[in-house]
This record gives structure tokens, sequence and C-alpha cells, in this order.
């Protein structure tokens, strides 16, 4: 077991070596600066947010009025009336872009490029070691394959981790500072069990933040693959580039049209949709694209242990 520890350690010792990987630390803190004060820049906070609400009511009722309304947008729609009428009736404000809670939860789409970062860091895992003629160095050592494959997947992870962690950081420094932390006692509002109920805005982000690391998680495993599979650094990180900012597009398109839609990676990928929105096909569940997720990540990793382990290193 020691052996898997220093492996995943000099793993990391090779990732938080490259100047690149502290590049990417502060495009991320840059991001979240940036970030702040452009919604600062262009927020405009609404003369009565009362009105505003009330409209928004009038506004579902009328929609929830039509009776061609999908059956899963319809009970969206009822939660959302029933949440924005509970807003009325205790006076609690909507959470605004610009402030400290508000800020925490946009800065979540952010992570959108921690995984392009994870990306460039699991594409190169293994590719690079064929690449640079290292790999008969690292398989000479007494570890076996599928060590040496974990401690390089695992390492990947952590560095995912790591910069989830320093965007919290860094969105809560920065939205303290930009924003303020007046509002920090704001509920956050839910519907569950046909009631709205009140609960932490901190529980609320660290959900929204767990939630997004789905897509996270496949993609990094998917670029890994490519590398395990193909040995380019290129082509997996083209891969998986194109297929993160593809692939929910195309899905979207099928999903309008065919239910089958549902079994794509794509379509399950964003566990957001189970708390404030709809799912993209009827009838989807949470449980159900935890399930379609584990399939697809035992099918990645399955592959690329599988070709990394039979593999000749001398072709």
């Amino acid at each position: 077991m020691s052996s898997i520890f220093s492996l995943i350690q000099n793993e990391n010792m090779k990732i938080y070596r490259r100047f690149g990987t502290w590049f990417m630390i502060g495009l991320l803190a840059l991001a979240t600066l940036a970030g702040a004060l452009i919604i600062k820049a262009t927020h405009k906070e609404p003369e009565n947010w009362k009105a505003e609400v009330a409209s928004e009511i009038k506004r579902m009722e009328a929609e929830l009025s039509e009776e061609k309304l999908p059956k899963m947008y319809k009970n969206y729609l009822k939660q959302q009336l029933k949440i924005n009428e509970y807003r009325l009736e205790h006076n609690i404000k909507p959470v605004a872009p610009n402030t400290f809670w508000g800020y925490l939860v946009d800065s979540a789409d952010i992570i959108a490029l921690i995984t392009l970062f994870t990306i460039i860091v699991a594409a190169g895992s293994v590719a690079s070691e064929f690449s640079w003629g290292t790999i008969k160095l690292l398989l000479i050592r007494p570890a076996s394959r599928t060590k040496i494959l974990l401690s390089k997947y695992i390492a990947a992870l952590l560095f995912a981790l790591c910069m989830l962690l320093l965007l919290f950081i860094f969105s809560a420094v920065v939205g303290a500072a930009v924003f303020g932390i007046e509002n920090i006692r704001e509920p956050y509002l839910a519907y569950q069990n046909g009631a709205v109920v009140e609960r932490s805005m901190l529980f609320h982000v660290v959900q929204v933040y767990a939630l997004n690391c789905a897509d996270l998680v496949m993609m990094a495993t998917f670029a890994f693959m490519i590398s395990a599979v193909f040995r380019n650094h290129s082509l997996a990180i083209g891969l998986a580039t194109f297929a993160l900012f593809v692939g929910p597009q195309v899905t979207a398109l099928l999903a309008m049209k065919f239910d089958w839609a549902k079994y794509l990676l794509f379509a399950n990928t964003n566990l957001t949709q189970y708390i404030d929105g709809t799912p993209l096909v009827e009838g989807m569940t949470m449980s159900f694209s935890l399930m379609m997720l584990l399939v697809y990540f035992v099918i990645f990793n399955g592959i690329a242990w599988l070709i990394f382990r039979k593999r000749d290193i001398a072709a």
C-alpha cells in the first residue's frame, strides 16, 4: 500500500513542478476577480424587488394556464411559483448576483475552466511518458502497471479537487471584498415534499459545487482514457475539449426528438438540473443519471486499464 502512496506523491510532484500548473492557478484567481468586477459593473438592482417577484408570479400563472405544457416543466413552474409566493409572504429577497452568496453560486460556472485545466493534466499524464520516453524507466520500478496507472489517475483527480478548493476560497475572498457580507445570513429557499423550506446557503453552495463536479470527473476520465489508449497528448486534449463544448449541445438537440438521448453521457453530467430545473428528458431522475455516469466511468477506466496493462511498451 505504501508504494501506491509514493507513486501518487511522485505524480503530484510532476504536476506542481510545472510552470503551466501555477499559470493555471493564476488564471483561476484572475477569472474569479474579473467575474466579480464584471458583475459589479453591469448588474442593476431592481427598484422594487417585490414588484419584480409579483410580476414573475403573474407570468408563471399565465404560463401554467396553457394546456400543452410538458408535465415536468409544469411541475417546475408550480414549484417556482410557490417559492416566489413564500418570498413575498416572508419578505425574503431573491439572492442577487452582486451579493456574497449570489457570487459564490455563480462562480460555480468557472468549474468549466477547471474542467479544461484538468483535461490538460489528465491528457498528458500517460501520453507524456511515452512522448518523453520515460515510460520504460517508470515500468522498471517494482510497482505493477495497475498501480502506476491508478496513481496517475488519482493524481489528476487530486489536482481537480485542489483547483475546486482554490476556486471556493478565491470566490469567497473576492465576493466578500467586492460585495460585502451584509446578507450572509440569507436562507436558500427550496421546494421539498410539497412545501417551501429554508435551507443554509452554505449547504446550497456546496451542493452546487459538488453536482457540477460530475462533468469535471467524467471529462477528466475520458481524457485520461484517450491518453492511455492512443499515447497522444494533443489528441486527448482535442477530443476531450471538443466533447466538453460540443457534446452537451448535440445531446440537447437529440433530446428534443428522441427519448433514447437520456442514455448519452452528456444528458446526465449536468446534475444541477435536478435542483432548480427540469431534466433534459422527461422521466429522468437523479438516481438514473448517477447510474449512467457510473456505467460510463467504469467503461472509460476499464478501457484505459486494459490497454495500458497489455500494451507492448517497445511498440
